[in-house]
């Protein structure tokens, strides 16, 4: 059970800040639900209470965890399939897992790849979207802002 101001990740969503517990009626069934602050984005999302296990709703990093992530990131690319399209699925299973390790391997083999030569629009959407996931924590662990913690990731991976 979460409490109000705990800092979590939501899975494929991103990470954010339990602003409230609330009990809503939706179609027919009343339900305690988590009501999230996403920073990036404003969005609110609601998180029915009872589903955070099966959806993987966890607390963030810490710090130590945090530097485990920047040396991921500062690691070499990890050999992945020519086949674009079972890179593609090995990268969306580890994208989907909402671990936080494995997001980074994804968007520091996607940087490495794309700088290489360039990603294929699928691709390169979810290069997009899993760098956002690994924004939204980072932005909690150091309380920073979205342009300072996207110029650490550059900087980690830049530097690889």
């Amino acid at each position: 059970m979460f409490n109000i101001g705990d800092k979590v990740v939501y899975p494929m969503h991103g990470a954010g800040i339990i602003e409230g517990i609330e009990e809503k009626e939706i179609l027919g069934e009343k339900r305690k639900y988590y009501i999230m602050r996403m920073p990036i984005g404003d969005m609110k999302v609601m998180i029915p209470v009872d589903n955070v296990e099966e959806i993987g709703i966890r607390e963030i990093i810490n710090n130590d965890d945090l530097e485990k992530v920047l040396n991921i990131l500062k690691g070499d690319r990890t050999k992945m399939p020519q086949n674009w399209n079972r890179r593609y699925r090995i990268n969306m299973e580890k994208i989907k897992s909402g671990d936080i390790f494995e997001i980074a391997s994804v968007v520091r083999n996607l940087m490495l790849r794309d700088a290489e030569k360039s990603l294929s629009t699928g691709e390169r959407k979810m290069l997009n979207s899993a760098k956002q996931m690994l924004i939204s924590e980072i932005v909690l662990v150091v309380d920073s802002n979205q342009e300072e913690t996207e110029k650490l990731i550059n900087e980690a991976i830049n530097s690889a």
